[in-house]
């Protein structure tokens, strides 16, 4: 989850890139939402992180750091996924991969619990989720004319030369 973060992050440079160029104030780019019924900018970047930091930190057994979700601004925004991602280089790999039998009980909604085995909180909760917000976000900025394309989704891909 920290490559799609890190490419989250790289396109939140290219959106204040496309803002400055454009003279268009940065918090426009922040609150804009594909639809009136939908997240803006900032929650879906904030989702993202959630996913990334809560799902990971549960899978390893250990409690979720908490962040406020007060971010306004690009830089906030960015500096919100940097802490993610140096929260997720803290886990325990080993904790991680040993959860897949393991009960997992996370939060629905204020009022509700979900539960399931580690493998199935993993592959049918976090990363749909993970990957919702994180394409939400790509597709608020490109419809805001961010120049931004498949490879900035993806992000740094490791290579090997021949």
């Amino acid at each position: 989850m920290s490559s799609g973060l890190n490419a989250l992050s790289a396109v939140l440079d290219k959106a204040e890139a496309h803002a400055v160029a454009k003279k268009i104030d940065p918090s426009v780019l922040v609150s804009w939402r594909l639809i009136p019924d939908m997240f803006a900018l900032a929650r879906q970047v904030q989702i993202a992180s959630d996913q990334a930091k809560n799902g990971s930190a549960r899978l390893a057994g250990i409690e979720p750091p908490r962040y406020e979700d007060n971010e306004t601004t690009i830089e906030q925004l960015k500096e919100r996924l940097a802490k993610t991602v140096a929260f997720l280089k803290t886990l325990d790999p080993k904790a991680i991969d040993t959860s897949a039998d393991r009960e997992i009980t996370f939060p629905l909604g204020p009022d509700n619990k979900g539960y399931m085995k580690g493998s199935d909180y993993l592959n049918h909760f976090v990363l749909p989720n993970f990957y919702f917000h994180l394409t939400a976000a790509y597709a608020i900025l490109r419809q805001c004319g961010v120049d931004i394309g498949k490879r900035d989704f993806l992000g740094a891909i490791p290579m090997r030369r021949s």
